[in-house]
């Protein structure tokens, strides 16, 4: 029966919040504040029993019984259920990955967003770091395989950890002085851990020999749970070099508008060295996201193409317990947080180590037409917006407030990209770097798989980035280690893409643009073939 359906769906819900406080944290639940992941064998064991128990139970609602609504809701936490039992039973990426072990997003969500007063929020921080010993003596358990470069990205992150515990506590005590003797001893210990955790990690560096590729079964196993969608793997790849075709003569098209030149890649070459004249550096690259998202803003108001939503955006640099992953992220409230939250729109400026020459390709890569670009992608009307309107559905479960698509939302910003420079923001020198990042979209969905499932090389992902991608050098180089430390989350945006694309194009004659962007952002972040469902195509 459609009644009992309801009752079940929040039961689960609960029980994966409880079961996991990075969920928990990401959804804006703050009833496990207190609590770190235990990974440890037996918890994630307990895990496996609750989720098949779960996945058994929702095997057997009568879907006939529910309506369009709740058949979503159903299929999406199904859906969670079982990406999260596969997560724990086939990946098992506690068992491997130290990323997993890190607690610097949970302690950061606690100091950086002011959802409860200072005292409530500081008895939840000295509860974690009161688990931070414990938590990573589970990890020294757990971790007796591990891939290199999963190694020295978590040394340098847990090092940005001990930092953020040492460094970001101090101005919450003052709000809360009387909690300083409870929590200072707690944070000392907890930064002497984990800098001895990033020593620990330091020492396993030429020992760790994993294979950081997945294979083909398990990343196409993991791929099917990732996107939901109907496509398989080697659809998407066919998919993904066409597209790389397709732009790549639009590409081609548009250098040869901007320069005068003939539509070879050497003009585009040369495009890019003319867009690259305009650079921001590591003191400016944030206040000029700002100025591009104030401008982006008034484009989409002026062109009437999506309602805007007044919610407050902080723009600033990535912290330092994040970065070494991707260049930029979007960090919006949970959608079950009911406090008023700004989100975060995090850009990592370059090291202090780098060279002059790394810090040059950098800011080659990422001039002052591809930050435009840049914020369309993470602010507006890119994630940003995207997810204040999904914080704003309401469901009659919270199966979507806990298992958003990410390619819906990775979809969403990749053809807002588009819809902006097709109509005009920022002229051709934006509209050459958008075209550029549609075929850094391609090539991430192809490198994704070659590299995990076909033994791709580093000298061949390289070559077919700066080649036929155009990319810098330290571009290139930085996504290979980001493909190789993830898995799926690459192709997400290609495949997203593809099927937002195709539900825009599908906008009824009598129904204007901005409407039908706002109908397709109405329901949450549902995977794109749910959302068909909801708007009736």
């Amino acid at each position: 029966m459609s009644h009992d359906f309801v009752p079940l769906a929040e039961h689960i819900a609960d029980a994966l919040l409880e079961s996991d406080p990075r969920l928990a944290a990401s959804a804006g639940d703050h009833r496990f504040d207190d609590r770190l992941p235990d990974l440890s064998a037996e918890a994630v064991a307990g895990d496996v029993d609750m989720l098949r128990d779960a996945s058994a139970a929702l095997t057997q609602v009568d879907l006939d019984l529910l309506d369009p609504q709740e058949q979503v809701d159903h299929a999406v936490l199904l859906a969670r259920v079982e990406r999260m039992l596969f997560e724990r039973t086939e990946v098992r990426e506690h068992e491997w990955n130290p990323l997993v072990h890190n607690p610097a997003t949970l302690l950061d969500a606690l100091i950086s967003r002011p959802f409860a007063p200072a005292e409530e929020r500081l008895v939840s921080i000295a509860a974690r770091l009161a688990a931070i010993p414990d938590a990573l003596a589970t990890a020294r358990d757990m971790l007796t395989d591990m891939p290199k470069v999963h190694v020295e990205t978590a040394q340098g992150q847990f090092q940005g950890t001990a930092r953020l515990v040492r460094d970001e506590l101090g101005e919450m005590l003052q709000e809360a002085p009387g909690l300083a003797d409870v929590v200072r001893p707690l944070q000392e210990r907890a930064a002497a851990e984990l800098d001895d955790f990033a020593s620990w990690l330091r020492g396993r560096v030429d020992a760790a020999d994993r294979d950081p590729r997945l294979g083909r079964r398990l990343w196409e196993a993991r791929l099917w749970h990732t996107l939901d969608t109907e496509l398989g793997a080697a659809t998407v790849l066919d998919r993904a070099e066409a597209n790389l075709a397709r732009v790549t003569a639009q590409l081609r098209a548009a250098a040869a508008e901007l320069t005068g030149g003939p539509e070879t890649d050497d003009t585009v070459r040369a495009a890019f060295a003319q867009a690259a004249l305009d650079v921001p550096d590591n003191d400016s690259i944030v206040d000029l996201a700002k100025v591009s998202l104030d401008e982006a803003t008034a484009f989409v108001r002026d062109h009437d193409l999506v309602t805007l939503i007044d919610d407050p955006l902080v723009i600033m640099e990535m912290p330092e317990f994040a970065r070494g992953v991707a260049v930029a992220y979007c960090d919006p409230p949970g959608l079950l947080e009911t406090a008023e939250l700004p989100t975060f729109f995090c850009i990592s400026p370059t090291p202090s180590d780098w060279s002059a020459e790394r810090v040059a390709s950098f800011y080659r890569e990422y001039n002052n037409h591809m930050l435009v670009d840049l914020t369309v992608h993470e602010a507006t009307p890119g994630h940003f917006l995207q997810l204040a309107h999904a914080r704003r559905f309401r469901g009659r479960t919270r199966a979507r407030a806990i298992g958003w698509s990410g390619p819906f939302v990775e979809g969403w910003a990749v053809y807002a990209e588009e819809l902006m420079a097709e109509r005009g923001f920022g002229g051709l020198p934006v509209r050459l770097q958008q075209l550029k990042m549609q075929l850094r979209m391609s090539i991430n969905a192809i490198i994704d798989q070659r590299i995990h499932c076909d033994g791709m090389t580093e000298r061949e992902a390289m070559a077919l980035m700066m080649d036929s991608g155009f990319q810098e050098e330290g571009e290139a180089a930085g996504k290979w280690r980001r493909a190789l430390l993830s898995s799926t989350q690459l192709s997400t945006y290609f495949v997203g893409y593809t099927e937002v694309r195709e539900i825009a194009g599908e906008r009824p004659v009598d129904v204007t643009l901005r409407d039908w962007h706002d109908r397709m952002l109405a329901h949450g972040s549902p995977p794109p073939r749910h959302l068909r469902t909801l708007l009736n195509l």
